[in-house]
């Protein structure tokens, strides 16, 4: 697959990355906050927006944060 180039806008980004991983996207006073269930799959959400974006996680996302356990 060719790469993106990296004027792709976040949302577009942030779609992709939700239709392909188990992940939700939170957002904090307007900004996406990326929430993954292990850190396995967080390293390839990142190697992905990586290889194909060519942007870093946190270029994206403002942040990333563990999901809880449902209780």
């Amino acid at each position: 697959m060719a790469n993106i180039h990296k004027s792709v806008r976040e949302d577009v980004i942030i779609e992709r990355v939700q239709e392909l991983f188990q992940c939700r996207t939170l957002w904090s006073e307007g900004r996406p906050c990326l929430e993954y269930d292990t850190e396995e799959e967080l390293s390839r959400i990142a190697e992905y927006v990586k290889a194909i974006f060519e942007l870093d996680l946190l270029d994206v996302f403002f942040t990333v944060i563990e999901s809880l356990p449902a209780e």
